[in-house]
């Protein structure tokens, strides 16, 4: 098994992320790593996230880094 993030514009158009990312052997490693580089992806032009088990889209819609900004 393998979690990774997928990086987006907020219209949805798959973008590089500024932060190199790796694949995951959990999925708390993964929620870990984007909780500590969040705000380094939404500066280099990452509005949202979507995170995958393999194939298999972990959380309905993607996830708003935006939205994660706002609250701090």
């Amino acid at each position: 098994m393998a979690w990774t993030w997928r990086f987006e514009k907020s219209d949805g158009t798959e973008v590089e992320p500024a932060v190199e990312p790796e694949e995951f052997t959990t999925q708390g490693d993964a929620e870990s790593w984007i909780g500590e580089e969040w705000r380094a992806l939404l500066e280099g032009g990452v509005d949202q996230v979507r995170l995958f088990e393999d194939d298999e889209e972990i959380y309905e819609g993607p996830m708003s880094l935006r939205a994660a900004a706002d609250a701090s």
